[in-house]
């Protein structure tokens, strides 16, 4: 017979007067924040990888998110992951998967979050992962959606497959950092995120400059 699957490893309470349970609860923050932040490049590719972590045995958990590690969850955390990898190579549904992606990445964001952060008041439990991880997501994913469409423009959609690949890439990688190094996954997203920014407003200063622009209008 086979044996049975290893059940989620599930976080302790928080212990303030403990500081070793504090600071496994500071990384458990930046655990989630960094996997939250990845849902931003891809939205199911951290889900598989906190899935394939926790199932494993290497990642806890809070209690309410154990059904992360399941075998039901694993099998439809990877199939939504293909799909929505090889959605993004096709040109017309990679711009709507653009639109409806962003709330999408900023829910997945803020569940992961939410689900290694240690035991706190549930408030500022969610405010955090909202702010944190939901947050981070939101503005990788609109940021790489405006340099997916300036690619397009500049290249006539042939850089699409190049930027695509560029973020699959990317939520890989961060993914796979939060859950080793989370420190250093969470230094990474924050330079996405200040690249990005960087990087929008000098393309929404460079629409204004050109001819068909709001400053170009006549």
């Amino acid at each position: 017979p086979q044996p049975p699957p290893r059940r989620p490893r599930l976080q302790p309470p928080l212990n303030r007067t403990d500081p070793q349970m504090n600071m496994e609860a500071v990384m458990g923050v930046l655990l989630g924040i960094g996997l939250g932040a990845a849902c931003g490049f891809r939205i199911f590719v951290p889900l598989l990888v906190a899935a394939i972590a926790i199932r494993g045995g290497f990642l806890t958990v809070t209690p309410e998110f154990a059904w992360l590690g399941g075998t039901a969850a694993l099998v439809t955390l990877s199939v939504a992951t293909l799909l929505e990898i090889a959605a993004y190579y096709i040109p017309v549904i990679d711009h709507t998967l653009d639109v409806l992606g962003a709330p999408a990445a900023i829910v997945a964001g803020t569940i992961l979050a939410a689900g290694f952060i240690g035991s706190m008041d549930p408030m500022l439990k969610w405010g955090l992962a909202a702010i944190a991880g939901g947050g981070a997501a939101g503005i990788i994913h609109g940021g790489m959606a405006a340099i997916r469409g300036a690619a397009s423009a500049a290249t006539g959609g042939l850089g699409n497959s190049v930027v695509t690949t560029a973020e699959t890439a990317s939520a890989s990688i961060v993914a796979v950092l939060a859950c080793v190094l989370p420190v250093a996954a969470v230094l990474l997203a924050a330079a996405a995120i200040y690249f990005l920014v960087r990087t929008g407003l000098a393309l929404k200063r460079k629409l204004r400059r050109s001819p068909g622009g709001p400053e170009g209008e006549i």
